[in-house]
């Protein structure tokens, strides 16, 4: 019987902006509102999240879970430059709290995509300024929170925006981007308008791998004992052809953040699907294969391939803190879960330190330019009424969590 070690961590995760609600504060509701949007819909109330986390965060303890990641909102804690509202910080202070009182470890990630309006209407993450910004608002939260933290991650997925550039231009809409831009810039009133998602890749990259460092320093100032370390995206990178730029776009898009990794406590494996690079870009699934509802290949085995990669770059623990997969049939929720622990298990029976497993995601949530149709949940939320619907994948998951050991699908019931 192959057990997971005891200590592992089993848990689920959210984003902030993605479920609680109402983030009027921030650069991506801008986005959500300008005229014309990438937006499918905007996000509104969310999954009411804000006000629901007791019930949220007690599910997911009696799933049998033990961890619970989540974003804290700068847009919320800083609304005005230099003005932080106390308020807010009280609020991820009760989120914090509510862990503990239900036994569940808070994994708390400082930097989940979006900024306040402020941060954007300066120019964003390009702007030499944005470090110092970024760095401190992370000690005043980690003051006020760090007592109560007991991982902690500075950015999730920072890597994003270079691996946005391997897309096939053709995938791209810059005339609708750029659209949307110069209106963020009108309502903001500046000039200008620095979002994440579209700036530019490599002042990003070197900015954010920079600043990473001087977080985790942040981070560790303040109260409470907790490793802090980055959470980056990766995908199972295969060649195809004998001129594939495979190795190429995994120096620009992986390697910096290895080196980043390596200067903190753990690193945090994001990945979902396997990923076809030719000679120019990446590719597109191949014909007839399996797609999830964001697109992807069903290719579950990505999260031991990635893994072993990460291993082999990188000499601190590792964290898996995103798996999943985007579907209306919770069968193949499962079977992705289930496929993915084995490969999981297959790296820790040849000594590679991963010390734990949060899926992505907790709740069916706002999915970016998606909107909400994309489901990721292991409890579905109806929008409408707010309800709560634990899926047999979450039981499945926290069955796998209380026993340590890879369950069969039909012996959960």
């Amino acid at each position: 019987m192959d057990l997971f070690p005891d200590g592992f961590l089993w848990g689920a995760a959210t984003a902030a902006h993605q479920v609680e609600g109402n983030n009027v504060n921030s650069d991506l509701w801008v986005l959500e509102h300008t005229e014309p949007t990438l937006f499918a819909e905007p996000s509104l109330d969310a999954c009411d999240h804000y006000h629901r986390f007791p019930e949220d965060i007690k599910l997911l303890a009696g799933l049998g879970l033990n961890t619970y990641r989540f974003s804290i909102e700068w847009a919320r804690i800083e609304p005005e430059r230099g003005h932080f509202s106390r308020t807010a910080l009280e609020h991820y202070r009760r989120m914090l709290a509510a862990c503990h009182e239900n036994g569940v470890s808070p994994m708390v990630t400082f930097y989940h995509f979006s900024s306040p309006r402020w941060f954007a209407a300066l120019g964003g993450w390009e702007k030499p300024a944005a470090s110092d910004l970024f760095l401190r608002y992370c000690d005043r939260a980690a003051r006020h929170l760090g007592d109560l933290i007991a991982f902690a991650t500075t950015f999730n997925e920072p890597n994003l925006p270079m691996l946005l550039r391997w897309l096939p231009v053709s995938e791209i809409p810059f005339i609708t981007v750029k659209r949307m831009v110069k209106a963020a810039q009108r309502a903001l009133g500046t000039g200008r308008f620095g979002c994440f998602f579209l700036g530019d890749a490599v002042k990003l990259r070197d900015r954010m791998t920079a600043t990473h460092e001087r977080a985790v320093e942040a981070l560790k100032s303040g109260p409470g004992s907790y490793p802090a370390g980055v959470s980056i995206a990766l995908q199972d990178e295969q060649a195809v052809g004998a001129d594939s730029r495979r190795d190429r776009k995994r120096a620009e898009v992986y390697d910096p953040w290895f080196d980043a990794a390596g200067r903190g406590d753990f690193l945090g494996v994001q990945t979902y699907t396997r990923c076809r690079v030719g000679k120019k870009s990446d590719l597109g699934p191949e014909p007839g294969v399996e797609l999830t509802q964001m697109g992807y290949e069903f290719w579950p085995e990505a999260l031991e391939a990635c893994l072993r990669y990460a291993h082999a770059r990188v000499a601190v623990p590792i964290y898996v803190t995103e798996n999943g997969i985007s579907t209306e049939d919770d069968t193949r929720r499962i079977e992705y879960i289930r496929r993915a622990l084995a490969g999981l298990r297959n790296c820790l029976a040849e000594g590679i330190d991963v010390r734990g497993y949060i899926h992505w995601s907790l709740l069916d949530n706002f999915e970016w330019i998606l909107g909400y149709r994309p489901k990721f949940g292991l409890i579905g939320v109806d929008r409408a009424t707010q309800q709560r619907t634990i899926k047999p994948s979450a039981r499945y998951l926290g069955e796998i969590a209380r026993r340590k050991q890879i369950l069969d699908p039909a012996a959960i019931g």
